[in-house]
């Protein structure tokens, strides 16, 4: 065999190589890269966070949902919302008034990927008629605001709207992420954020955690 058409063979074959590694590594860093929750807490320190919680029933005399007001503007023409479909979506495009008009969102809840903003929803992670229930009823409007649109603490994630509504304002006693590879972070954010604010666990609820987290 002539030495260029070996060298020709070498090089098409390491090309080939090259390529199937690439596109390894795009499935290593696919759609679940693209949900960019705040990483919580380790499960260690989830634990430990859990075990300082008050345990209390719940209480939601006086709840409405206007009493915590979100979706505040966040920067320029962007509000909450709009941040998190950014911050969240791949490839996402936004007009003059920061809505997205293209991009693409991957649920990690139900492992869906959207590529219409329209069918995305942003979750409280700890609804905020759960945040009342476990003593937000007595926090400042301004306090509430702020759980409201944390963008710092694992609270607001873009998710699948149909899931979303499923949830509603359930807590980990009675709902969980249909993706089990994803439980063990959506209990740690859980966690980390009641504790950050100082709310209460009830029983089942603190039962549940416990079991997940155990399996973390």
């Amino acid at each position: 065999m002539a030495v260029s058409s070996l060298y020709a063979r070498r090089r098409i074959g390491t090309v080939a190589a090259l390529t199937g590694l690439a596109a390894f590594v795009g499935l290593l860093n696919g759609p679940t890269a693209s949900a960019a929750l705040p990483t919580p807490v380790s499960a260690t320190t989830a634990r430990s966070y859990l075990a300082s919680l008050t345990v209390a029933a719940e209480d939601r005399t006086g709840y409405s949902r206007d009493l915590f007001p979100h979706w505040i503007t966040i920067s320029g023409a962007c509000n909450t919302r709009e941040t998190v479909l950014k911050r969240d979506g791949s490839n996402v495009v936004t007009d003059s008034a920061c809505a997205s008009t293209s991009g693409s969102w991957y649920s990690p809840y139900d492992g869906a990927t959207w590529t219409a903003a329209s069918d995305v929803d942003i979750d409280h992670l700890v609804p905020l008629a759960e945040a009342w229930d476990s003593g937000a009823g007595a926090w400042t409007t301004s306090r509430r605001q702020s759980f409201a649109n944390d963008l710092t603490r694992p609270q607001l994630l873009a998710v699948t709207d149909d899931v979303n509504q499923s949830k509603g304002d359930q807590d980990p006693a009675t709902w969980m992420p249909s993706r089990t590879t994803y439980r063990c972070t959506y209990v740690r954010a859980w966690v980390q954020v009641k504790y950050y604010y100082g709310l209460s666990v009830d029983s089942a609820e603190k039962s549940a955690l416990q079991n997940h987290l155990a399996a973390c």
